[in-house]
């Protein structure tokens, strides 16, 4: 068992224990390859850079999820979907942050989720070993978080933060939402809010399920960016949507909230 695991009685109780010796297996490629002289950059064709190291993390999820001979499919952002013959699959994003990770900025992680045949998310599994942190769910057993100082992990439950001139907000940068046709939107709720600041990728979430952030945004996503994310925040109380207003990470944007200010961000993001 993955050391600072602790188990909890869940129906995916060996799924996410399996999470976890996959993101042990991950945080050893990442930090051996973080801020190496000879780290290789190159950039797809969509014009977002990849490592070598996004490239080994997601080989090595690939097997170890072959040799578990469970049957479950693999979808992940580097050599995209192998068809499982149990209807599952295992949705990861090696080296969520990469232009942080190829800069030598800590801030970036691997994401991992197993979804079930119905398209549920049922265990999520952030690893971001550069900043000492790994946060995990499963369907019904709530979210929890190992940080250093600390020697067990902690239940995790987001804020009950009602308003939003009180509410603590994090999301991409305003050029992304410009992009996105809703630049306008997202500066009035910047207005709205206490305070904001741009955390970035899977952390903005992650901090919404701790209860740090209030509100978590990013206007294009892919399900891999979150899949191991969404469930860690509604474990933790909180609720994770598309801008369409639809639960769920498969929604091509992602809406992170305590559940209390959801409808309130929605409302401004969607202004005409």
């Amino acid at each position: 068992m993955a050391a600072g695991y602790v188990a909890r009685v869940t129906e995916y109780e060996d799924e996410l224990a399996f999470a976890h010796t996959v993101l042990d297996r991950a945080d050893a490629i990442t930090m051996a390859r973080f801020g190496a002289a000879d780290l290789r950059v190159e950039t797809k064709p969509d014009l977002t850079p990849v490592s070598d190291a996004d490239r080994e993390v997601e080989r090595a999820v690939r097997e170890l999820v072959s040799d578990l001979g469970s049957g479950d499919g693999v979808l992940g952002e580097e050599y995209g979907e192998h068809l499982g013959t149990s209807g599952r699959r295992w949705v990861v994003d090696p080296v969520d942050g990469t232009k942080n990770f190829v800069r030598g900025v800590p801030v970036w992680a691997t994401v991992l989720g197993l979804q079930d045949a119905s398209g549920e998310m049922v265990v999520g599994a952030v690893s971001a070993p550069a900043l000492g942190r790994r946060w995990w769910a499963a369907l019904g057993g709530g979210a929890w978080l190992r940080e250093p100082g600390r020697s067990a992990p902690r239940r995790l439950q987001v804020s009950a933060v009602a308003a939003l001139d009180h509410a603590f907000l994090s999301g991409a940068g305003a050029g992304s939402w410009y992009a996105a046709g809703r630049g306008e939107q997202y500066e009035e709720l910047q207005r709205k809010v206490w305070r904001t600041r741009g955390f970035g990728d899977f952390w903005s979430h992650v901090l919404v399920a701790e209860g740090a952030v209030d509100i978590g945004l990013d206007p294009v996503l892919n399900l891999y960016d979150v899949a191991g994310v969404s469930l860690i925040v509604t474990e933790a109380g909180g609720r994770f949507s598309g801008l369409d207003g639809i639960d769920g990470p498969d929604q091509g944007s992602g809406v992170s909230t305590n559940g209390l200010l959801h409808e309130a961000t929605l409302q401004i993001l969607n202004a005409t």
